[in-house]
């Protein structure tokens, strides 16, 4: 009996000793209301703060264990107990939220730290992050003052340990979520309903805007907000992954909207790079994306991402398929007055050599899942074929376009400086190893065939009239002076039509231009001098317009640049 009343007698002792000491903790809790926040006080009222927390927790734990009969009083005191927690935590929680919004640095003040030292900002350009790696410890940001970062750990193990951690993550979520989402409205607002009637320049300029806010948010500020989110609650089971998948949802899905509505856009020809650049940007991003986003916290932004990957890789295909459209579309009603290189010619091969760069994305995305097994044992990439099909088509284009010119010479002179600036574009660029030294000679072989039409079909009546045919006297093997002043004043004649029909046309290339000079002026010369030399006897100055040296002057300005 005597052993019950001690215990008994212990107990109470136990029960009074809590009592006091929690109206002590209750006390300086509640002097922290008339307080402006503590841990801006100092930090000894800090210390204090979180001595007074851990006491109204133990003193909390010590009368759960106690009051296991349901005594009316225990029961009280527990309750009292932990009102006093209760309002210890509700302060915590404001200290939690004031230093997050207190301590954060500004993004316009921010720098990124990175193996190369750039510093760059929210609106920089592509090219100046070129060097920063997708690893988050390449590349961060301090989004709140490092100075604060243990105080927001204590805070918020002070809360895990004290079963609110629910209240701490709520306090940063809806903090840091306002923070991104403020962000992502510097982001120009896009609209689906606005973009297929875009004009291109308008547009191109908006989807380079949107790729660089992309690359940005999420290889500096996401990468930077999931470090934060580690320092604090990293030690504290997935609750880091938790904070970071809700702090950042809102915007991420924000940002992935606008995106979406890029992906509605004006699918022609000039766009296909942006949206390459865009395709190769989120291919490169997916797995900072599936490391962020990595456990079920994330699927909703991993899917939405996935989704809008699907979405540009068909604007993709839809704007590079799109080149055989726009040439069969392009129906010229006159040809180019000059014979040179076609507007078209120039557009598309500028075009397709832009591409280069995107060759291996773009053999990536060309090939055919149900043939994959036979595209990867053909000795062609699936690009390589698509751009000698472009090549093909542009080469009847210009047959069909070629057709307009009434004059055989200049239709032979047209494609010969058409089929030649192809050749040399190919040549001189990365379109060398994807359409090959074979199709390069092939292209200079038609060229050099056109070059001898044009000779043919310019010179050749020129030439037939520096024979010696049909102007020998009658019977006799000796030359007619008259006729053969007659044939002198014809050639001067067809010569002169000739010059002055040609002088405007414009040979594209300078190495061209000179063999051509070379091979026409070596020609008539030699038939003029030969055609003179023949009646020498007979010729005077009178009869001789030009001197063999004006001839070779004249030839010298056909074609000229």
């Amino acid at each position: 009996m005597s052993s019950v009343t001690e215990i008994s007698e212990n107990k109470d002792e136990r029960f009074s000793e809590i009592e006091e000491r929690l109206y002590i903790v209750r006390d300086k809790i509640m002097n922290w209301e008339d307080r402006p926040m503590i841990w801006d006080w100092s930090s000894e009222e800090a210390e204090e703060c979180v001595e007074a927390v851990y006491e109204a927790r133990r003193l909390t734990e010590s009368l759960k264990s106690l009051c296991f009969n349901g005594d009316i009083v225990e029961n009280e005191l527990l309750w009292r107990a932990r009102d006093v927690l209760h309002m210890a935590m509700v302060r915590l929680e404001e200290e939690f939220t004031h230093i997050l919004v207190q301590y954060r640095l500004p993004f316009e003040s921010t720098t990124i730290s990175c193996s190369s030292s750039d510093t760059v900002s929210f609106e920089d350009d592509l090219s100046v992050l070129q060097s920063i790696n997708s690893n988050s410890e390449e590349c961060s940001i301090d989004l709140i003052n490092p100075d604060v970062i243990p105080d927001l750990q204590c805070i918020a193990h002070l809360m895990f340990d004290s079963n609110y951690i629910w209240e701490c993550t709520d306090a940063f979520i809806n903090s840091r979520k306002d923070v991104l989402y403020d962000l992502i409205l510097e982001v120009e607002n896009l609209r689906i309903e606005d973009m297929p009637a875009m004009e291109s320049a308008t547009f191109d300029t908006k989807i380079k805007r949107c790729t660089r806010a992309m690359r940005n948010f999420v290889l500096v500020y996401l990468s930077s907000e999931k470090w934060l989110s580690d320092q604090i609650f990293g030690d504290l089971d997935s609750i880091s992954s938790i904070c970071f998948a809700e702090a950042s949802k809102a915007s991420m899905l924000q940002l992935l909207s606008f995106g979406k509505a890029i992906a509605y856009g004006p699918h022609r020809l000039e766009t296909s790079s942006r949206f390459l650049d865009m395709y190769e940007l989120l291919t490169d991003l997916s797995p900072q994306i599936n490391a962020l986003y990595a456990n079920e916290f994330g699927f909703d932004v991993r899917s939405e991402w996935e989704d809008f990957m699907r979405m540009v890789c068909n604007c993709v295909k839809r704007t590079f398929l799109e080149i055989h459209d726009f040439m069969a579309s392009n129906l010229p009603t006159k040809a180019v007055a000059d014979g040179q290189i076609h507007h078209l010619t120039r557009y598309i091969m500028n075009h397709i050599n832009a591409l280069t760069k995107y060759t291996k994305t773009l053999d990536l995305l060309l090939t055919d899942p149900n043939n994959a097994s036979e595209s990867a044992s053909c000795c062609v990439s699936p690009m390589a074929l698509h751009i000698r099909s472009v090549m093909s088509d542009l080469e009847c284009k210009l047959d069909d376009i070629s057709k307009l010119y009434q004059d055989d010479s200049l239709r032979h002179f047209f494609l010969m400086n058409n089929t030649h600036y192809m050749a040399l574009k190919v040549q001189g660029s990365k379109l060398r190893t994807i359409l090959g030294k074979e199709w390069i000679r092939e292209q200079y072989r038609k060229s050099e065939q056109q070059a001898m039409d044009y000779e043919g079909a310019t010179w050749s009546s020129v030439l037939s009239l520096l024979k010696d045919e049909g102007i020998q006297n009658p019977g006799s093997n000796s030359i007619s002076r008259t006729l053969f002043k007659v044939r002198l004043r014809r050639f001067y004649s067809v010569f002169e039509e000739s010059y002055k029909r040609e002088a405007g046309w414009l040979v594209g290339n300078n190495d061209l231009w000179k063999d051509l000079q070379i091979t026409v002026a070596y020609k008539v010369i030699e038939y003029y001098g030969t055609f003179l030399g023949s009646d020498s006897s007979h010729l005077n100055v009178e009869n001789m317009k030009y001197a063999i040296e004006d001839l070779e002057n004249y030839i010298l300005e056909i074609g000229c640049l």
